[in-house]
């Protein structure tokens, strides 16, 4: 038997706190902590090493990106996933740069909060379609990787939050295929991981 996802769950509302965790618990994620600011989410983390912290943006005593950094460094098994209310491109350009794994934008259906939370676990990334756009920036230039039709489906759908078992059926290409479309995208991009190459594509407007 599989184990459940495990998570931490931080914002500071608690009736938003009270709703989501809930809601994970009801599909199946063990919440094992939940928290009402910054400093009491990263303790949690730190001592409980859920898969996956699904932290607010704006916390007191800690925000998000600073929680984010931290936990890096300490509980690296961690994937973090921002709730947030925000569409900033700076925020979300900066949260990506410390290595967060996904952003769910709060007015989200719960459904892709859920969705967002087993794709990071799972070792993927997510990012809201409705960020996608703000994290897109006007670059343009002859400097700029040049990615095969192929290679942007696959890392829309890693965006997405697709395994690459999931990738492979929706492109009938088999998962090795797909590995391989995203081993080559990543070293166009000069990216160390399948999530930096997202964000990079994303940044770089490659994929929307």
């Amino acid at each position: 038997m599989i184990p459940p996802v495990t998570c931490v769950v931080a914002d500071d509302h608690p009736a938003v706190l009270e709703a989501v965790s809930e809601f994970l618990g009801s599909g199946g994620v063990e919440v094992v902590g939940r928290a009402l600011e910054g400093e009491e989410a990263l303790e949690q983390i730190e001592t409980r090493h859920p898969d996956v912290a699904l932290i607010d943006v704006r916390m007191p005593r800690l925000d998000g990106i600073e929680l984010a950094r931290r936990a890096q460094r300490s509980a690296p098994g961690t994937a973090i996933l921002l709730y947030t209310g925000y569409g900033d491109r700076a925020l979300l350009t900066e949260a990506l740069d410390v290595g967060v794994r996904g952003f769910v934008l709060k007015e989200a259906p719960m459904d892709d909060l859920l969705r967002a939370v087993r794709a990071v676990s799972a070792g993927g990334t997510y990012v809201d379609p409705v960020l996608a756009g703000a994290l897109a920036t006007s670059s343009t230039g002859s400097d700029l990787p040049e990615l095969t039709r192929r290679e942007r489906e696959v890392l829309r759908l890693l965006a997405d939050g697709l395994s690459n078992e999931e990738i492979g059926k929706q492109l009938f290409i088999s998962a090795e295929t797909v590995r391989t479309h995203v081993r080559k995208a990543m070293a166009k991009l000069d990216a160390d991981t399948r999530t930096q190459a997202v964000a990079r594509a994303l940044r770089q407007h490659l994929i929307a």
